[in-house]
């Protein structure tokens, strides 16, 4: 699987990225992903195809490098508590983020399939479980990488399912539903 961001060395190869990202997210907003052609993608970009593939092995590659940034989002907001997480309670980061998720769910639904299988779950689910892992650790909680996997296979599988209308819920109710699943999960293994 091609890097989700490819390293970035040259400050110009990073603008040209940022150029391609935001013609792809605006191509997506008016027509599916299977719709998108590289050229309507260089094209709003202002740059060339051979340009293009410099970068991205193909729309594939770019739109999970284009959606990166809703994996980040949501491990940060699932980690956005200081303290004991109140199950009440969910993070204002958490509901932000599927109200975010809700307004973009053409293109995730296209990169993230039913459980959270696709290359945009199989990078939510390794950042996920990477933090998820290491924040246990620093803890000293004991199965680190068994609650990280839960943790990680859990908010992706659910992500996903609502995404593609399989749990039917407002963003505020999923983001409260999620939480609480998450800490009955850290709390079951101690």
């Amino acid at each position: 699987m091609t890097e989700a961001r490819p390293p970035a060395a040259d400050p110009r190869a990073e603008r040209t990225r940022e150029r391609l990202r935001l013609a792809l997210l605006a191509e997506c907003a008016e027509r599916p992903l299977a719709a998108v052609s590289v050229s309507a993608v260089v094209r709003r970009a202002g740059l060339g195809r051979a340009t293009f593939y410099l970068h991205y092995e193909d729309l594939q590659a770019l739109a999970v490098d284009a959606c990166a940034e809703v994996v980040r989002q949501a491990v940060d907001a699932l980690h956005a508590w200081r303290g004991l997480p109140d199950p009440a309670a969910p993070p204002p980061a958490l509901a932000a983020f599927f109200t975010d998720a809700a307004l973009h769910g053409t293109l995730y639904r296209s990169l993230l399939g039913p459980g959270g299988s696709g290359p945009l779950g199989e990078l939510l689910h390794r950042e996920l479980r990477e933090r998820s892992r290491t924040e246990r650790e620093l803890a000293g909680a004991r199965h680190a990488d068994l609650v990280a996997t839960a943790v990680a296979a859990t908010f992706t599988g659910v992500l996903a399912d609502w995404l593609h209308e399989r749990v039917e819920a407002e963003p505020g109710t999923i983001a409260a539903d999620v939480w609480r699943l998450l800490i009955a999960l850290h709390r079951a293994v101690p």
